[in-house]
């Protein structure tokens, strides 16, 4: 049987956080395609990171479905969801989240150390990624030696270089000016495409949200395309 030519489908999500308040997601429906880079807007607090960890199998719906390739993520074992984002997920965050005290490419790397993969391949793989990414000569060198735009640069690589199927991005040029922004976005989409992945921006930056192929709106506790109302 062919894969499906979805990767991420949603119906009827709700997400509580105390049970006698209204729910922070209220009957969310969502499909990603495969290939398909989507950005979710929202302002803060309004549960785009709680939709996000949704989506990782981070965490868990109160109601409906949340099916990745078919497999319902709130059925999955912790340990069967932690196998899962380690293989077929890649993540870029806001605070970077690279190890200060290894080089570019040890950084690169870890999800590849961890899913054992043999050194020769490593080393080209994470090779290939670092020329990706615009690195190729910075290989060696300490990620606390690096600029903030390079730093998330090692970031996506790292996201990216074991091929992930997802990759999920909260605010990952938060921390960044507006024109290293924008170049980091430009290469997110472009290597998320070049990989062949799909991929979910979370941001309250239209801009930002402008480099997706469609943009959507968490707008009343509902997930809404941009320019309609919940």
């Amino acid at each position: 049987m062919s894969s499906p030519d979805w990767v991420l489908k949603i119906s009827g999500l709700v997400k509580r956080f105390q049970p006698d308040r209204p729910p922070v997601l209220d009957g969310i429906e969502f499909e990603l395609r495969r290939g398909e880079y989507v950005a979710i807007m929202g302002e803060s607090g309004v549960g785009k990171s709680t939709l996000l960890n949704l989506m990782a199998g981070l965490d868990r719906p109160d109601e409906g479905i949340l099916s990745f390739y078919g497999q319902d993520l709130a059925r999955l074992s912790d340990d069967a969801a932690t196998r899962l984002r380690r293989h077929e997920m890649g993540f870029v965050f806001q605070a970077f989240h690279v190890l200060p005290y290894l080089t570019a490419a040890d950084n690169v790397g870890l999800p590849l150390d961890l899913a054992g993969a043999p050194r020769p391949e490593r080393d080209a793989r994470v090779a290939a990624m670092l020329e990706a990414v615009g690195l190729a000569g910075h290989a060696g060198r300490f990620a606390r030696e690096l600029s903030g735009g390079e730093v998330q640069r090692v970031a996506i690589a790292r996201a990216l270089v074991h091929r992930p199927r997802l990759l999920l991005a909260d605010e990952p040029t938060g921390n960044l000016d507006p024109r290293t922004a924008g170049q980091v976005l430009a290469l997110l989409r472009a290597q998320v495409h070049a990989q062949g992945a799909s991929g979910v921006l979370i941001t309250h930056s239209r801009a930002a949200a402008e480099t997706a192929d469609r943009i959507l709106v968490l707008d009343g506790r509902r997930l809404v395309p941009a320019g309609a109302t919940a």
